[in-house]
């Protein structure tokens, strides 16, 4: 009897623990995502040819869609400059 209740409680504290470190991991990878990359993170995910600036050709998703946006000097490429002076989206209302 004494095994079985020993099992049960093992179980159930085994249950709580897996069940809040999931759901504490969550909400820490939520906030993360949340803040936009910096031009250095960029660079370094999409820079292809390694010139320090992104064409066109080298991005993806929002910011090619903005391209012609931020890219103020009508040159091409993206440099640090123009990305830090580009116009920032509206950001979407909360979800409750």
């Amino acid at each position: 009897m004494e095994n079985d209740m020993f099992k049960t409680v093992l179980m159930t504290f085994g249950m709580i623990l897996l069940f809040t470190t999931s759901s504490f991991g969550q909400s820490q990878n939520r906030q993360e995502r949340r803040e936009p990359p910096t031009f250095e993170e960029l660079i370094e995910a999409m820079d292809a040819n390694e010139d320090g600036k992104l064409s066109k050709d080298e991005i993806k998703g929002r910011l090619k869609k903005n391209f012609e946006k931020i890219d103020a000097d009508e040159d091409g490429f993206i440099t640090a400059e123009e990305f830090e002076n580009a116009p920032r989206p509206e950001r979407r209302p909360r979800r409750q």
